[in-house]
């Protein structure tokens, strides 16, 4: 991995930890609906843009089918998730959460790929629910009840992409730009219906309007051409590491700019999370790091 490839891993990770920052901003003011069909709407003109530029054509109608389950499990349904429980959680939680995801999706591959869990991912597994017990289990107790349901929420989002990592697994064959940009258009139709049933319920400043451009253009729109450019130059493992590095950011740009305070049990949460979900995909950071030096070393 060369140090361009480096820092745009950690240009992406700062975005999509970003993203919790800025729907944590915005979630109040604008509820979950309009939150999120903003954001999907504006990163599938950033995406539409990018495409005419590229000349690539959409084949929204061939694929129409495989574009509305992907844009219900990877997008609309995980992002409304997190953007209810925005209203109520830190980012930083909301990012440990998000982190989960690599946990859950083997636990579905269980069932829906009869994937065996090995020894190892077994224990990772343990480690990553206990870690989850932890940091929720002290955010349960200094917000109250009131915190069942978000808690509940951001892990159902991150269900959510369990979901649809495994769903891809056996998708028809389409190229990572169309996946996105498909995805986008699709969430952005499924969502729109809950607009008329959740308004909006204030109108939004300078502040919440900037956080939602951001989220949409920046977080999403451009965080997936850094993605997919990561997944093209140096293998969708590799670019998959950035997600080790997500609850990083989501808990800085939380402490720096909301003044979130980072506890014991965030910094202990996050590490149990981080390590269980690094034993259930079987990444080591050892080979990870001397498979780049090879490379590297071999041109």
């Amino acid at each position: 991995m060369t140090l361009r490839n480096m820092l745009q891993l950690l240009l992406l990770a700062a975005l999509w930890g970003g993203s919790f920052l800025f729907m944590r901003v915005s979630a109040n003011a604008l509820g979950p609906a309009v939150l999120i069909e903003a954001r999907v709407t504006l990163a599938a003109l950033f995406l539409l843009l990018v495409s005419l530029f590229l000349k690539r054509k959409l084949p929204l109608l061939k694929y129409k089918r495989h574009f509305l389950i992907i844009g219900l499990f990877n997008t609309a349904l995980p992002f409304l998730f997190f953007a209810y429980a925005a209203q109520t959680l830190n980012a930083s939680t909301l990012s440990i959460l998000n982190s989960t995801a690599a946990i859950w999706g083997a636990v579905i591959s269980v069932f829906w790929t009869k994937t065996a869990l090995t020894r190892q991912a077994s224990f990772g597994l343990v480690i990553g629910v206990i870690g989850v017990v932890i940091l929720v289990g002290w955010d349960a107790a200094s917000l109250g009840s009131e915190s069942i349901l978000p808690i509940t929420a951001g892990i159902l989002a991150a269900v959510c992409y369990g979901i649809a990592s495994n769903y891809t697994r056996t998708a028809p064959q389409i190229s990572s730009f169309d996946n996105a940009h498909g995805n986008m258009w699709a969430a952005a139709l499924i969502v729109l219906p809950l607009v008329f049933f959740i308004p909006i319920r204030e109108v939004p400043t300078i502040e919440i309007s900037l956080s939602v451009i951001a989220l949409g253009v920046f977080s999403t729109g451009v965080a997936y051409l850094l993605y997919f450019n990561l997944v093209a130059n140096v293998g969708a493992a590799s670019a998959l590491s950035v997600t080790f590095l997500i609850p990083v950011f989501g808990i800085l740009w939380g402490y720096l700019i909301l003044d979130e305070q980072i506890g014991w049990n965030t910094l202990f949460g996050t590490l149990l999370v981080l390590s269980g979900t690094m034993l259930v995909t079987g990444f080591s950071l050892r080979s990870f790091v001397n498979s780049k030096l090879r490379v590297e070393c071999s041109r």
